[in-house]
């Protein structure tokens, strides 16, 4: 008998809703699917808290979701929150919030977890990866990197360096000064070599990219006018693509890549603080190009629940 499971991924700047199908006899088939940028976590690197406002669209997407998801028969609803619930000191009275007006208890993950659920998400989605992998998903509180090696996560770390405190710290509303990007770039680089273990060093057979700032990138540079996710999931990019796409993005203002195709709403502030996460890990990690995830933490979390189904 069919069943239908939805995910929602409470993000630091993303609401992400999936619905899917199952059978017990082939991969899910995705119903139903949306995303909303809410900003959680605007604010809460210098306050250390969740702000009124952003609490409130954020809950308010939640309850929107859970509630299409519930007239699209949904057996199983689960919400996942990350960083910025777990490290804002009123993290946990939110999650009660959003339990209250939705009916569903918000699971609030370890860091470890959410890279454990991620590369689970990009795997299910990218079946023909083998060999030596390592994973990163730029998130806008956090960013995880994990290392795949036959056929088992080997080392995993999250590191609180987020799009959103990045973009509040360094702003690029006009087009892009290059020292203050300079600037930017060095110290995330400096964190990249201090912060990313040893255990997850070495040799990278494939590195793959998750997440808004490389599934945007991804769409730029195929020059896609509305957002394909068959086409951007597991598309491949170069450094040189990637460089090509920071001088488009950093000669515009802010409203100007704001009206760029593909790039979402509440996106544009982020996506130069983004290029230079994406950038200093290729280099990090001697790599020359990245292949792009489309699937993630919600897609891991629905392999999480048909395993504990079984």
């Amino acid at each position: 008998m069919p069943r239908r499971l939805a995910t929602i991924d409470l993000g630091t700047n993303t609401v992400r809703y999936l619905l899917v199908e199952v059978d017990g006899t082939t991969p899910w088939r995705v119903i139903d699917q949306d995303q909303r940028v809410t900003r959680l976590g605007e604010g809460l690197a210098a306050s250390g808290r969740l702000g009124e406002a952003p609490m409130t669209r954020t809950a308010d997407a939640v309850r929107v979701y859970v509630e299409r998801a519930r007239r699209l028969d949904a057996s199983e609803v689960r919400v996942v929150a990350t960083s910025a619930v777990r490290e804002a000191a009123n993290g946990r009275a939110f999650g009660d919030r959003v339990q209250a007006s939705t009916g569903i208890a918000v699971t609030i993950v370890s860091g470890e977890d959410e890279a454990r659920l991620t590369v689970r998400g990009v795997l299910a989605g990218l079946r023909s990866l083998t060999g030596s992998l390592l994973v990163f998903d730029i998130g806008g509180g956090s960013t995880e990197f994990i290392r795949w090696n036959d056929g088992a996560v080997v080392a995993a770390a999250s590191l609180r360096l987020g799009v959103v405190p990045l973009a509040e710290r360094y702003r690029f509303d006009t087009a892009v000064s290059w020292p203050h990007y300079a600037t930017l770039a060095a110290e995330i680089r400096e964190r990249l070599a201090h912060e990313v273990p040893s255990a997850l060093g070495g040799t990278v057979g494939t590195l793959v990219g998750t997440a808004g700032t490389v599934t945007t990138l991804a769409a730029l540079d195929l020059g896609l006018t509305a957002y394909d996710a068959g086409r951007v999931h597991g598309h491949r990019l170069t450094r040189a693509a990637i460089d090509a796409q920071l001088r488009r993005l950093g000669a515009l203002d802010v409203a100007g890549r704001a009206a760029l195709p593909c790039l979402e709403p509440g996106r544009a502030d982020l996506i130069v603080p983004g290029v230079a996460v994406v950038t200093a890990a290729m280099e990090r990690f001697g790599a020359d190009s990245l292949v792009v995830s489309d699937w993630s933490l919600r897609e891991g979390i629905v392999a999480d629940l048909l395993e504990s189904f079984r």
